[in-house]
């Protein structure tokens, strides 16, 4: 195996003078030397084939000694020095101060066909960022982590990537819901890969410190290294960068919407200045449409993170981050332009979504009328989001009133449809079908249409549970199976029907399938 590693990111931005690792501020630094700790009895469990392709490494590669030392932090590659980054960030609203890759070290970067990726261990051992944790990973969050990166790439939403899932073969202490009743989990360590990890946080550390050299050194490099096209650095680029990661993230986040995916901690350090998902925490998928729901225990009180409010929390993120920018471009109007012109996109883009949802080719005055309609119809009864759209597809504009016929199976009650229910669900496929008639689209093209916006399969939180529980007893296949179903989320995939069902009531209030703490 042959590695030819990069270090663009270290050998451009100011390293910390601190060589120890030993928890502390870091000052006037982007990131901080770390050794990975050596673990006891690594084992590789799963390998993405996509990423050793787009790394330039072969299946071969991933089966030797070497591969499985480096991807678990066992052996460091000669002429590299590994490293964790330093950011600040709000949490669920907060300033919270220094934070940084607490249970992350990157490694070293890679370039192939013309890409740049970084490559990153979570769970590889404490930091200077670790504050009081121990810089671990247990097996639980990472199989959700390697699963759901590679799944959401497949879906067509923005993502860092994944490329390796191992077992550390260490112990490792959890308390999973927080409750005092720690025991000890299987650790593991995933391979993140990404063209950058920087978040929103990485610049906002510097602004709040007020140590402007930095933060110029990390926007400009930022802007050489990501956002090539927008030229020299200056007043203007400023602007127009801020613009472009509105924009980028606001994409991020209506490709969530759409297939229900709720992050679950959108702090500003989890928000990724590329405008990719980053950090697999407690997010879930919606299983009954509920807009106010949220997977995170932390949160299951103010439900700031739900998933109806994805897109304004990315929203008030960018006003943080503006707030960090501020001090480079010293006038507030273009950034105030940027911010109010996300509102207005906000509202556009989620509408042109849902249009593409329902399978309207045109726009219409009143669609924001029937969406709306529809989104309150949806919450009437418990009913299966991601059955619905995909089942919605068949609708026939001839044939109205076969509506409820056809998305009875999302329903997970069927007895709580009652008459005013089936008639406000009459009522709307009425209005729907006299709406699908004057669109041009053929039938035929509507429903291939549909299809390839509403996936018939996504990484349920059960599923990834039932994973979970057999890799606990040391049966890793269907790891494997899930990962190769996710890989095709629009097709059909009769083998795997069995997939495309309602959450089963056992797992309506399972941990893991429907509460999950940030440690997951």
């Amino acid at each position: 195996m042959i590695i030819h590693p990069k270090h663009t990111f270290t050998n451009s931005l100011p390293a910390d003078s601190i060589v120890d690792n030993s928890r502390r501020q870091v000052t006037k630094a982007c990131y901080s030397y770390v050794t990975p700790k050596k673990t006891s009895n690594p084992k590789l469990l799963h390998v993405s084939p996509e990423m050793l392709k787009k790394l330039g490494l072969s299946e071969n590669d991933a089966k030797t000694k070497m591969f499985l030392n480096i991807f678990t932090g066992n052996t460091v590659l000669e002429n590299t020095k590994p490293y964790s980054m330093c950011y600040g960030g709000h949490q669920f609203g907060h300033w919270a101060g220094q934070l940084g890759d607490g249970r992350a070290i990157n490694l070293f970067e890679i370039e192939h066909d013309k890409q740049n990726w970084k490559l990153q261990l979570k769970g590889a051992g404490e930091t200077p960022y670790s504050r009081t944790a121990d810089g671990l990973a247990v097996l639980r969050s990472s199989i959700r982590e390697y699963l759901c990166s590679e799944a959401m790439h497949h879906l067509g939403v923005p993502t860092t990537r994944a490329l390796s899932l191992a077992l550390s073969g260490d112990q490792v202490l959890r308390d999973v819901m927080y409750n005092g009743n720690p025991d000890y989990e299987k650790g593991a360590i995933v391979c993140r890969v990404s063209p950058s990890f920087l978040r929103f946080g990485s610049f906002e550390i510097f602004a709040a410190r007020n140590d402007i050299k930095t933060l110029k050194t990390l926007v400009d490099y930022t802007i050489n290294t990501h956002f090539k096209h927008l030229g020299k650095p200056n007043n203007q680029a400023y602007l127009s960068f801020f613009n472009d990661v509105a924009i980028r993230n606001l994409d991020m986040v209506i490709h969530w919407q759409r297939v229900g995916f709720t992050h679950g901690v959108m702090n500003t350090d989890n928000l990724s200045i590329l405008g990719l998902t980053i950090d697999y925490g407690p997010y879930g998928w919606l299983e009954g449409y509920e807009p106010s729901w949220t997977p995170n225990t932390t949160d299951s009180q103010h439900k700031r993170y739900r998933f109806g409010a994805q897109p304004d929390i990315v929203h008030w993120n960018l006003y943080q981050l503006a707030n960090a920018l501020y001090p480079l471009i010293e006038e507030a109007e273009g950034l105030e332009a940027v911010l109010a012109n996300f509102a207005i996109q906000k509202e556009a883009k989620y509408l042109q979504m849902m249009r593409s949802k329902i399978g309207l080719s045109t726009e219409e005055p009143k669609d924001a009328n029937l969406i709306q309609e529809l989104e309150d119809c949806l919450q009437l009864t418990e009913t299966d989001m991601t059955i619905f759209f995909r089942n919605l597809a068949d609708f026939d504009s001839s044939i109205p009133t076969n509506g409820l016929q056809i998305i009875r199976e999302s329903f997970y009650e069927i007895k709580t449809v009652t008459e005013a229910v089936k008639n406000r669900w009459n009522l709307w496929f009425d209005s729907y079908a006299d709406r699908l008639k004057r669109d041009p689209i053929s039938a035929k093209a509507k429903k291939e249409n549909m299809n390839s916006v509403n996936p018939k399969y996504v990484l349920r939180n059960y599923m990834a549970q039932l994973a979970i529980d057999d890799a606990n007893k040391g049966d890793y296949k269907l790891i494997d199976e899930l990962f190769n179903l996710l890989k095709q989320p629009y097709e059909e995939q009769p083998k795997h029907e069995k997939w495309f069902a309602k959450r089963p009531e056992w797992a309506r209030h399972k941990v893991g399938c429907s509460m999950l703490s940030c440690s997951s």
